[in-house]
């Protein structure tokens, strides 16, 4: 997992040519304008959904094996529940046209706070949870890439 700020992503382009396609999108899309749906950037090797939606007081953990996750906060704030894999144990068996698995936390659980202008980058090892209150329900704005993991 990696955190940071979409104006320092170019750092992490050198992970791979989908992750380096994916932060250009970002930074060259009116984020603030776009409306909620699904992008197609480069087929199926990149595409992105928007989402409008309320966070929730608690969620399972998903993982995905496909794809390479960028989340992207466009407005408002919520908490992302963050793991290895390895520390969770199926919940609802991975869904191979879909792309994902949910799963149950082994252990005490541990969030990263994901603010307006900020990104989580997960990769297939990395579970994680959005979409949770940050003390408060909260409306966002966020965009999920999803970068073939090759």
């Amino acid at each position: 997992m990696i955190k940071d700020r979409l104006v320092n992503s170019q750092v992490y382009e050198s992970l791979s040519e989908n992750i380096k396609k994916g932060f250009q999108w970002l930074r060259e899309t009116n984020l603030k304008e776009i409306e909620p749906g699904k992008y197609v950037i480069d087929g199926e090797n990149l595409w992105a959904n928007v989402q409008i939606y309320e966070t929730k007081p608690d969620a399972d953990y998903e993982a995905h094996k496909k794809y390479i996750d960028i989340q992207y906060m466009i407005s408002g704030n919520e908490l992302v529940g963050v793991r290895d894999l390895s520390d969770c144990v199926s919940a609802i068996a991975y869904n191979r046209d879909n792309d994902i698995e949910f799963l149950h936390a082994k252990t005490e659980e541990e969030f990263q706070e994901l603010n307006e202008g900020e990104f989580l980058l997960f990769y297939p090892h990395d579970a994680h949870k959005p979409s949770i209150n940050p003390g408060e329900t909260k409306t966002v704005k966020k965009v999920v890439v999803k970068a073939l993991f090759n």
